[in-house]
């Protein structure tokens, strides 16, 4: 089994890079990140101090990004099997251009 020994966050530019990247808007990175609004993703990407992003954070969105849907139904039963309620959704969808 693996862990992650080290992190250093991305910085606010990368974030808002990886938002364009994506063609997010703010809620659609929010929902991508666990948050509950555009508002909080923006206070990692804005601001005269924008918050660093967490391993934790970084690393469900990554898994999020990458994983299939098998293996996020895989994650999903484990933490069932510790007690948790999960469900899963979609992505959010990226707009239409």
């Amino acid at each position: 089994m693996k862990r992650i020994k080290h992190y250093d966050p991305p910085s606010a530019g990368d974030l808002a890079r990886l938002k364009e990247d994506l063609k997010f808007t703010s809620p659609q990175m929010a929902d991508l990140a666990g948050l509950t609004q555009g508002a909080q993703w923006r206070k990692y990407t804005g601001g005269a101090a924008p918050r660093e992003l967490g391993m934790q954070m970084h690393f469900y969105m990554a898994a999020l990004l990458t994983l299939g849907e098998e293996e996020l139904d895989r994650i999903a039963d484990l933490m069932r099997s510790h007690g948790a309620d999960v469900e899963l959704g979609p992505l959010p969808a990226g707009p239409t251009r």
